[in-house]
């Protein structure tokens, strides 16, 4: 079994085309091998698998990152229903710093994304009762959570739908990139 790592248009961003097998039974996809993420630079260290479960369709979580040295690797797929899933460059020294890219995952197709330090990353479900699995290379540090508005008009990302649900905490982040 393969899996690909395609670039985008982000430094370091990488999706993640999955080979699926599929025969009578259904189908099976490896989604981490630890050797071809070795062999492609990758991290392979991931101390924490996350789950994210969202109900209604239209809902936004993010955009969210982990201030260094903490920074998180981490490796994202949709396992139930469609997201458009957002990254946006914060890294201070990067060429695309500040400049987002948005991908659909969906359940039924086999990729995934591959997500380096220095992103805050965020996403809109775009079906009901759907579901995310990560996974993370670093500790969750609340003192290290950093954040920018999902609406920033600094980053003018385009959302699909119209936004149906977003925490309390997701509302009240800053509308500029926190460089700290």
């Amino acid at each position: 079994m393969t899996m690909r790592f395609v670039p985008t248009s982000l430094e370091g961003l990488f999706e993640i085309a999955f080979e699926r097998i599929t025969d009578n039974r259904g189908w099976f996809v490896r989604v981490y091998d630890e050797l071809a993420f070795s062999q492609a630079g990758l991290c392979t260290a991931y101390p924490e698998h996350s789950e994210s479960r969202n109900a209604v369709r239209g809902t936004i979580r993010g955009m969210h990152w982990q201030n260094e040295p903490f920074g998180e690797c981490k490796v994202i797929r949709c396992t139930r229903g469609a997201v458009y899933d957002v990254l946006v460059d914060v890294r201070p020294d990067s060429p695309s710093f500040g400049r987002w890219a948005g991908f659909e995952l969906r359940e039924d197709a086999p990729r995934g994304l591959y997500v380096p330090p220095g992103f805050a990353h965020g996403y809109q479900t775009l079906e009901d009762q759907t579901e995310l699995h990560y996974l993370i290379s670093e500790r969750y540090r609340p003192t290290e959570a950093r954040g920018i508005a999902y609406d920033s008009p600094e980053l003018a990302i385009g959302w699909p739908l119209a936004v149906t649900v977003v925490s309390e905490r997701d509302r009240a982040l800053p509308s500029s990139i926190d460089r700290r």
